[in-house]
């Protein structure tokens, strides 16, 4: 699904981001793609999906 529609990013980049490049924010996914500089309504929806990935990946770690 495609959060960022300005500029194409889909909820499976932005997990995949969080966990290659170990992104915990929006601030450092922002450094890495242009997600939220166009309009900003995806920042939410990307804030969660960052967060999610997260609490997942530190289940599967424990």
């Amino acid at each position: 699904m495609y959060v960022c529609l300005c500029f194409g990013i889909s909820d499976k980049k932005i997990i995949r981001l969080t966990q290659q490049n170990k992104v915990s924010d929006i601030r450092s996914i922002r450094e890495i793609t242009s997600l939220g500089s166009q309009c900003g309504k995806c920042i939410r929806q990307a804030k969660n999906i960052i967060e999610k990935t997260i609490a997942i990946s530190f289940e599967k770690a424990s």
